[in-house]
């Protein structure tokens, strides 16, 4: 476990330089998103897969907002799981490299849960947060490929569940700040 504390420190480190790099208006991403669910009191989670989307607006080299969308499905003690998320909140930004830009976000919204989600006998929409963060690995000024990893906590049936969610895809920059 400490072996993979260090990836992310070596990975900036080795992909550093003493250049600036351009700030965009706009990043609109997409791409595959895993969730490691976990039901809240039971020790018992499982795994979903899918897809996420997101528009972020960036106010100034370090600061911006960012819009997501993440769906997720799969199958979880012999029941069909779909879960969907959609979140905002603010991303703050260190753009002192050339070949990545590390982040840091913390999102509140909703998340919806199907039928047959932990026992809920309809579809149910309930309080999400995430707090994580990631590494867009620059390709050039118009193009990045987004590595995202993030905390997601949901309340369902009145316990809470601690899940994680990881993320990759595309980025596509529009216009300059």
């Amino acid at each position: 476990m400490k072996r993979i504390l260090w990836i992310l420190p070596a990975v900036l480190i080795l992909c550093a330089s003493a250049r600036a790099q351009q700030v965009p208006q706009w990043e609109i991403s997409g791409g595959y998103s895993y969730l490691r669910a976990n039901i809240g009191g039971s020790g018992s989670s499982f795994n979903l897969n899918g897809g996420q989307g997101a528009l972020g607006e960036n106010m100034n080299n370090w600061f911006g907002g960012r819009f997501e969308v993440k769906a997720y499905s799969g199958t979880a003690f012999g029941t069909r799981v779909t879960l969907q998320t959609i979140t905002f909140g603010p991303v703050f930004s260190y753009r002192k490299f050339d070949k990545i830009t590390p982040y840091a976000d913390v999102e509140f919204g909703d998340v919806h849960a199907s039928a047959g989600f932990v026992g809920i006998s309809a579809s149910a929409n309930k309080f999400a947060m995430t707090a994580g963060g990631g590494v867009d690995y620059n390709i050039n000024d118009r193009f990045a490929v987004r590595f995202q990893g993030e905390y997601l906590m949901t309340r369902f049936l009145d316990s809470r569940q601690d899940n994680l969610q990881f993320s990759t895809g595309l980025v596509i920059r529009i216009g300059k700040k």
